[in-house]
């Protein structure tokens, strides 16, 4: 697939999930709607490795990890959501961690993860995903 194609898909896939995660938001299923921010952002982080490097991303969930195999620079702040949103991955996928994160995932608290997936979802488009 060529570079352009591949870091379009990413990103386009990207937005689709963004829409997805609002709209199970807005239903009322948080757990599964910061699974879908989730990927939302690893599709955004893929998309800037794609473009890096000319080459499939490589297959990994943590997203600090894809940051940093991307060359991606991120403070101290961003790593700290970085690692919180990747636990929205494990949680939400694994039996013995579901109830615990369901009862975690409260409107409120939904919400605000949501809020910090928009703004970090803003990051990554602005600054290396900007012309492609």
């Amino acid at each position: 697939m060529p570079n352009t194609k591949m870091i379009s898909y990413w990103v386009n896939s990207s937005d689709r999930d963004y829409q997805v995660m609002i709209d199970l938001f807005k239903k009322g299923h948080y757990t599964w709607s910061l699974f879908i921010g989730h990927l939302v952002i690893e599709k955004l982080l893929k998309a800037v490795y794609s473009k890096k490097y000319i080459k499939n991303p490589p297959l990994i969930h943590d997203l600090l990890r894809l940051s940093e195999k991307s060359d991606v620079e991120v403070d101290e702040e961003q790593k700290d959501i970085l690692d919180t949103i990747t636990t929205f991955n494990i949680q939400a996928r694994y039996e013995d961690y579901k109830l615990e994160f369901y009862n975690k995932c409260t409107r409120d608290f939904t919400q605000k993860w949501i809020s910090s997936i928009k703004e970090f979802r803003a990051w990554p488009k602005q600054n290396h995903l900007n012309q492609y």
